[in-house]
């Protein structure tokens, strides 16, 4: 009887390094886009992916379909990288060259926009699911023309504010950064780079500069309504049509592009308070610190790996110390 439970324990072990291996090797998931100023994805998602409002939107959703508007937190790249200008096409920018998002893309002046001042400005990006990396803002040159598609040649060739693993307050990443001088309509291109995977998010945010509110323009640009932010409400209710899985990478999260691999690591224990701290330097994160929201640290995979191996190691052991026992007891029991 001892002997059948021992092998019993025993066989229970053999499966938990298996167990534990699927664990380490599940994906895990980062959304989220700029709320402050609000990106074109979350102004046509906040006008409602059915029916939405503007012009642009209407377009938009004309263009891509609601679905890409009820998945408003998922315009990335999943192996970007940071070779984002090598794998991003100019004109395809806004949609970071996913097919899905093109209606993001379209050249218009009339596109929702926030507006914003030359000096330091607070940004925030709402995270549904956050991760350590870091931030990237640029702002478009001075005569930029929002009537053409915009181009990497457009944007400034540096950021004007870079942030690695800002502080997380009510689900959104908070930081400062100083804002150029600009006069009438451009455009803020924000890139969010994970430390703990290839994967990166981008979005483009309309704005204006002159104090006119929303409706400050060029001369020659149109009237264009003031962008808003989607509301936790319109989030939540929004969430039902999504097909974005933020517990591992659904919908067609990895379809943007053939041949892509999903490498990161579990998101098992998200949601355990270890969110970056505030505004932190533009170095990127070394490795071995913990992971936003993840419970682990880049070696959490490797360790738990380890593990199962050492318990494979030790139940192989256990078992064959069984094995003699059993074979001992039959002999001497002749």
């Amino acid at each position: 009887m001892n002997t059948r439970r021992t092998v019993a324990t025993v066989a229970a072990l053999g499966i938990a390094p298996l167990a534990l291996t699927a664990l380490a090797a599940s994906p895990a998931a980062a959304h989220g886009s700029m709320t402050d100023p609000v990106s074109r994805v979350s102004a046509c998602f906040a006008e409602g992916p059915e029916s939405p409002q503007s012009a642009a939107c209407k377009a938009a959703v004309a263009a891509s379909g609601a679905q890409a508007f009820y998945d408003w937190n998922e315009v990335n790249i999943a192996d970007a990288a940071g070779k984002h200008r090598e794998i991003i096409p100019d004109g395809k920018l806004c949609s970071a060259g996913r097919d899905k998002y093109k209606g993001l893309d379209l050249p218009r002046a009339d596109w929702p926009a926030s507006e914003l001042g030359a000096g330091k400005h607070t940004f925030r990006y709402k995270a549904t699911a956050p991760h350590k990396g870091s931030f990237e803002l640029y702002i478009t040159k001075d005569g930029y023309d929002p009537s053409k598609p915009l181009k990497w040649s457009d944007l400034e060739s540096e950021p004007f504010a870079k942030v690695t693993d800002p502080k997380l307050e009510n689900g959104e990443y908070v930081f400062d950064g100083t804002v150029p001088d600009r006069s009438g309509r451009h455009l803020i291109y924000s890139i969010w780079q994970r430390s703990d995977s290839p994967e990166a998010f981008y979005t483009c945010s309309d704005v204006t500069f002159g104090g006119g509110g929303a409706a400050a323009k060029a001369p020659e640009a149109p009237e264009a309504p003031e962008a808003e932010a989607p509301s936790g409400e319109q989030i939540d209710a929004g969430a039902e049509k999504s097909t974005v899985d933020h517990s591992g990478h659904g919908g067609d999260h990895a379809d943007h592009s053939e041949g892509a691999t999903e490498t990161q690591p579990s998101d098992e224990g998200a949601g355990t308070g270890n969110a970056p701290e505030a505004n932190g330097s533009a170095e990127p994160a070394a490795a071995g610190t913990e992971l936003a929201e993840t419970g682990g640290d880049s070696t959490t995979p490797y360790i738990a790996i380890g593990g199962a191996a050492a318990l494979t190691v030790g139940a192989a052991a256990l078992f064959g110390s069984v094995r003699r026992r059993a074979a001992t007891s039959g002999r001497h029991g002749r």
